[in-house]
């Protein structure tokens, strides 16, 4: 009997103990010289708990960082802050045509496609990347991505994305992403995918004679490429500029209020040769200013919104889907 009430009394002094539940980080820190939790990006990914349902930031010191990162889709939730966007750069080299170590990939392909040419592949929703440069450096050898998204809900804040052809790559028609106060430059159709996006703020910078976007926005989206009092610029040798060409038949892209330098051509929009998309893009612009804005020479199947229509142009509208979000909201 004394052992059956002492072991009684054991549980229920240790039972509430037992029953803690377990705690997982909410923060990891990386750094070069391992002074941090981590010495690679990668390392620390794939240290988050799987599905997590709390905001993890990853903390990245100022260096170098020569990865070509996964965030695949049962990593959620997380955030990677450099310490500055001009010295936390994340930098790869891949591009279409190089051949894949070790022979093939696991596709069975035997050399790297537009779609693996990533420096950073974010396939789990809920992402959020600030004060970052991701970078690829492969150079004018075609195409080669440096951030590609597939996941939902994805904010980039105060990122610089360099590269070349097809630098930023905003996959799959129920992605929504969000880019602000960003600086993202190119050569050919630098932006580009399905996703519905809005960038705010940005810097847009076009280093050759081509073209800046290249949606292929589905016909189920009312949505897709939103562009925000942005800013064009380009360097000296790119001189006739298009603001978009369908890369798919029912395109649309907007840009709304946006400063738009002398390089951007009078045509404004590209059919990509041909005509018969001309019956589907979405093609439109309101009170933008600047040398390349006007008007008087754009594509005659392009628009321009009226005040009616801009209303229509908000974030809870662009971004409403089956569950609303607002990345104003969720910015942290």
């Amino acid at each position: 009997m004394k052992k059956i009430c002492f072991f009684l009394f054991f549980l229920i002094l240790v039972g509430p103990l037992l029953a803690q539940p377990t705690t997982y980080p909410t923060s990891f820190t990386v750094a070069q010289d391992g002074s941090g939790n981590f010495k690679t990006i990668q390392e620390a990914i794939n240290a988050v708990r799987d599905l997590s349902q709390q905001q993890v930031t990853i903390h990245i010191k100022n260096g170098t960082y020569p990865e070509k990162l996964i965030i695949p889709s049962w990593k959620t939730n997380i955030s990677l802050v450099g310490e500055s966007k001009e010295k936390t750069i994340i930098t790869n080299n891949d591009h279409t045509g190089k051949p894949y170590p070790g022979g093939k990939d696991p596709s069975g392909k035997d050399k790297y496609m537009t779609f693996t040419s990533y420096t950073l592949l974010v396939q789990g929703n809920d992402f959020i990347a600030k004060n970052l440069t991701i970078q690829n450096t492969a150079g004018r050898v075609g195409q080669a991505v440096a951030l590609h998204v597939e996941g939902d809900r994805a904010m980039v804040k105060n990122c610089r994305l360099l590269g070349n052809q097809d630098t930023l790559y905003t996959a799959t028609q129920n992605s929504r992403q969000y880019y602000q106060d960003c600086y993202i430059e190119g050569t050919t159709d630098f932006i580009f995918g399905q996703a519905t996006a809005v960038f705010q703020n940005c810097t847009i910078h076009s280093l050759a004679n081509s073209y800046i976007t290249a949606a292929s926005t589905t016909p189920q989206q009312k949505f897709g490429y939103v562009f925000f009092d942005c800013t064009l610029t380009a360097a000296p040798e790119a001189q006739k500029v298009y603001l978009g060409r369908p890369w798919r038949p029912y395109a649309k892209t907007v840009f709304i209020r946006t400063s738009m330098g002398n390089h951007i051509v009078p045509q404004g929009w590209d059919n990509w040769r041909n005509p018969e998309n001309e019956k589907t893009a979405f093609y439109a612009e309101y009170h933008s200013t600047g040398a390349g804005a006007s008007n008087a020479g754009r594509a005659k199947w392009a628009k321009v919104l009226s005040a009616k229509e801009i209303k229509q142009y908000t974030l809870e509208n662009i971004f409403q889907g089956t569950n609303p979000w607002n990345p104003l909201l969720t910015q942290k």
